[in-house]
């Protein structure tokens, strides 16, 4: 079972930047696409921006393109999360998702979850 953890949540204010991390100790993530998603009070799980296995292939929700980015370090094991000018409608709880193949960036394609991390933006 591939466990993945996240971590770089926060309290930000309005216009600040956070970056979350996305790992796994049990198993290397180069084998997998992953995806981060969120969700808020109220709200549906929504994909954020996922990117494959390579890093090459990458997409974003149209509400955080040209603010966050995504990128991968497979030596570090690790899957990042940029975000910058923060909004308080990005407030939520952000999961990393593992799935063995990249696609749809839709959270019922995704096989492998974390716990999550809290990113509240708020003056």
């Amino acid at each position: 079972q591939l466990q993945l953890v996240e971590s770089g949540g926060g309290l930000v204010q309005p216009g600040g930047s956070l970056r979350l991390s996305c790992t796994a100790s049990d198993i290397t993530l180069d084998y997998y696409a992953i995806g981060w998603f969120r969700q808020a009070p109220g709200k549906e799980r929504e994909g954020v921006s996922c990117i494959g296995r390579r890093g090459r292939s990458t997409n974003f929700v149209d509400s955080v393109k040209g603010r966050f980015t995504i990128s991968r370090d497979n030596a570090k094991n690790t899957v990042y999360l940029q975000m910058n000018s923060l909004k308080p409608e990005d407030t939520a709880v952000y999961y990393c998702a593992a799935r063995e193949y990249y696609g749809l960036c839709e959270s019922i394609e995704y096989v492998f979850w974390g716990q999550g991390t809290q990113v509240t933006v708020s003056s």
